[in-house]
């Protein structure tokens, strides 16, 4: 499979399992729109998790490298301190970003694309060219609004310019806060600018200008005192935030300055770097800099580095702090009035609800859910258990003697799981945002209960289709989780039993009613389900990939395989299998041995004898094993792929798999294929030779097959939240990469 040459997480953040407080997702509806939400900032939209936007403009036209990654880097994990999640805005390659990866960040900060600087006025022309771009505070105030977002935080704001009056260079961003309903947050605008007339412009302009703080005094970056007051400030992230929902509630569009001054520390060096930004200034104005366009900022910034040798620098991105620590804090307020509401209805309206006219839909959900139209068909069909996990845990410092035949306090949780459920999601989510064409649909029983409302409920908050969802008269699936303090399990009860409802009969007509070119088969389910699923998808040329779940559940595709292997020795009864390292060892255990015994069948070694693998691809492996396993940090080299067995194994279940997709945590994955003699000639690997430094091993077997081994090394993150479903979010991008590719042949 092509899909597999090039194999790159599309999702590298866990997907948060949060119940939505509200029916109403946020999230992105805009078709045709070279526009990525990043899966983390869709997912906090659509749950009513708070979220800040951030600019990349400085990353390519305001901080040197290495400031320009590690800055943003920094100001990322200030906003997730707050309990929000940050969305760094930017272009790359013509596609807006809602929300960055680190590998995108620095692209961008090494600037080897050469970045255009981007407002407003440059959005639709560095998209329809391809550029990267950094977003000024205006481009990242449109991108804000059209995701939903509502508080950005930034270091200075554009403004209207020295001589301005004459002039009439006056930044895009004051313009911008009269259209896009979001609060900005910053240190006041940039330092070179005309405070005094920016001010008026903006009182013009009608945006609301927020001192924050006991003054109302305006701050002037790099100083917390500007000498300019104006009518209102606020003291505190509620009052912020309060004014933000407010002008929402009353319909108002425009935006709102909240100006944070400078940490004290820094009062007083503010005050000489700001007589050295007035050096600079004239130096520009004398050698014509100050006419230079988009060149003058950047060339001012340097300037005044240089001069206050480094300390503005170091100011700079003090404030920068600052504002996002700040923003983070008015996020979250927020989120608490939308979430909560402040502003009841009146009595008036209260008597037009109830005065006999149609009551409109009891939730956003239920209005969904009645223009919901699905088509016939999808690619992709996955089938598996959907479940609520609820998960108790104790506060600190409790006697645990106390609560044994009683209650303690503590918290909560409510969260969506089922291994086929979470592959679901993750299938669509890519697809939604990377292959617009291309559809997935869960297969999975539900109970007629509140539990199995809740699910199918949130599976139309997410916007994906509920029409393979199998309703029957049995509790959902549920598993109930209690946790000390610590997060140890005291106990708990799964109540799973739904899974066995899950029939061949009830699940081939869907099969067949959405005609996939692939389904999946989740390994919790029923081993004559699995068995006569496998058998029907062979039957009937539909792909199918396997997905283990656990070590215990690896197992169950076996009786599968030994009663579909004497069919077609040339074709593997199952085309993907998505284990970890220690499901694919139990693979291998129980496959070569009783009750199964697969590798004593005669097409196991049919197979095995036609590949002749000879000593060359042996030494090809040895020099694999001898890796880094990531090219961005030192953890380990992949000495285990031998040492443990890890090719050995993979090698010899090819008869069974036809391509195995391993997964070795932060090792990485490793991809193991059997290429059809049919498809041989065509594939890109028929041109391709072994070559362990770039990670694969490629070898032509007698029977016309090709065989290929490669690894493909994990992405570095400073930080790790969670990495609970990240194997199935793995899956889930797979199947998306995998039907589009399938598309493609057709």
């Amino acid at each position: 499979m092509a899909v597999l040459r090039g194999l790159t997480p599309s999702v590298t953040g866990p997907f948060r399992r949060r119940l939505s407080s509200s029916a109403h997702s946020h999230a992105l509806r805009l078709p045709n729109v070279p526009l990525d939400v990043h899966p983390e900032v869709e997912d906090a939209l659509a749950h009513n998790i708070p979220v800040v936007a951030l600019e990349t403009a400085l990353v390519t036209h305001g901080l040197p490298y290495p400031d320009s990654l590690q800055v943003p880097l920094a100001l990322e994990e200030i906003v997730r301190s707050t309990g929000c999640i940050p969305a760094t805005i930017g272009l790359i390659e013509g596609r807006v970003k809602i929300g960055l990866e680190r590998h995108e960040l620095g692209r961008l900060a090494h600037r080897q694309e050469r970045p255009a600087k981007i407002s407003r006025r440059d959005i639709a022309a560095a998209i329809a060219s391809g550029r990267d771009g950094g977003t000024t505070c205006s481009a990242t105030l449109v991108f804000s609004a059209l995701a939903g977002i509502k508080v950005f935080a930034t270091g200075g704001l554009g403004g209207v310019h020295r001589g301005g009056e004459k002039s009439l260079d006056i930044s895009a961003d004051l313009h911008e806060l009269t259209r896009c309903p979001v609060g900005l947050v910053s240190a006041g605008v940039k330092s070179i600018l005309d405070i005094g007339r920016t001010l008026e412009y903006l009182e013009t302009l009608g945006v609301p200008v927020l001192p924050y703080g006991k003054s109302r005094e305006f701050p002037a970056f790099f100083s917390r005192r500007s000498g300019y007051k104006v009518p209102w400030h606020v003291e505190d992230p509620q009052t912020a935030a309060k004014i933000l929902y407010t002008q929402a509630q009353l319909g108002m569009q425009n935006g709102a300055l909240i100006a944070v001054p400078i940490p004290e520390e820094y009062e007083k060096q503010g005050e000489k770097i700001q007589r050295i930004v007035e050096r600079a200034i004239k130096e520009s104005e004398e050698n014509g800099m100050s006419k230079s366009g988009n060149d003058a900022t950047p060339w001012l910034l340097d300037r005044i580095a240089k001069l206050s040798e480094g300390k503005s620098l170091a100011s700079n991105i003090a404030l920068l702090k600052n504002t996002a620590l700040v923003g983070g804090q008015i996020a979250v307020e927020h989120q608490k009035l939308v979430n909560e509401g402040i502003y009841g209805p009146s009595e008036k309206t209260v008597a037009r609800q109830s005065s006999g006219k149609p009551a409109r839909p009891s939730s956003d959900s239920e209005s969904k859910k009645a223009r919901l139209t699905h088509p016939a068909t999808a690619n992709v069909v996955v089938v598996g258990s959907a479940a609520i996990d609820i998960t108790a845990q104790e506060l600190p410092n409790q006697n645990a003697a106390l609560a044994v035949h009683s209650t303690a306090p503590g918290h909560v949780k409510v969260s969506l799981g089922g291994v086929g459920r979470n592959i679901a999601e993750a299938s669509h989510r890519v697809m939604k945002s990377k292959y617009p064409e291309l559809s997935s649909v869960l297969v999975s029983a539900i109970g007629n209960d509140v539990f199995g409302r809740i699910l199918e409920d949130e599976l139309v908050e997410f916007g994906m289709r509920t029409d393979g969802l199998i309703k029957v008269d049995a509790p959902s699936a549920v598993c109930n989780m209690v946790l000390d303090s610590k997060g140890t399990l005291v106990g708990g009860v799964a109540d799973m039993g739904i899974t066995t409802r899950m029939t061949a009969e009830a699940i081939i007509p869907e099969i067949q009613k959405h005609a996939p070119s692939i389904v999946v088969l989740d390994g919790n389910l029923p081993l004559d389900t699995i068995q006569a699923l496998t058998a029907h998808c062979y039957d009937h040329t539909v792909k199918v990939l396997f997905e283990p779940t656990s070590t215990i559940k690896s197992t169950s595709i076996l009786p599968a395989i030994a009663a579909n292997l004497q069919k077609d020795p040339s074709r593997p009864p199952v085309d993907f299998c998505t284990p970890n390292l220690l499901e694919l060892s139990r693979l291998f255990e129980a496959a070569s041995s009783e009750p199964f015994s697969l590798m004593d069948h005669p097409v196991w070694w049919s197979v095995i004898d036609g590949l002749g693998l000879s000593s060359a691809f042996n030494n090809d492996i040895e020099q694999l094993a001898r890796r880094q396993a990531s090219d961005e940090k030192s953890g380990g080299s992949l000495a285990f792929l031998v040492q443990d067995g890890v090719i050995q194994q993979a090698v010899q279940l090819l008869p069974f798999f036809r391509h195995l997709v391993i997964k070795c945590g932060d090792l990485g994955v490793l991809v193991v294929m059997r290429i059809a003699p049919e498809d041989a000639s065509s594939s890109e690997w028929a041109q391709e030779r072994s070559n362990p430094l770039q990670r694969h091993v490629v070898v032509a077997t007698k029977s016309g097959e090709i065989i290929v081994v490669q690894h493909f090394p994990s992405h570095h993150l400073d930080v790790i939240t969670n990495v609970t479903g990240a194997g199935d979010s793995f899956v889930g991008t797979l199947l998306a990469a995998l039907a589009k590719d399938l598309k493609q042949q057709d």
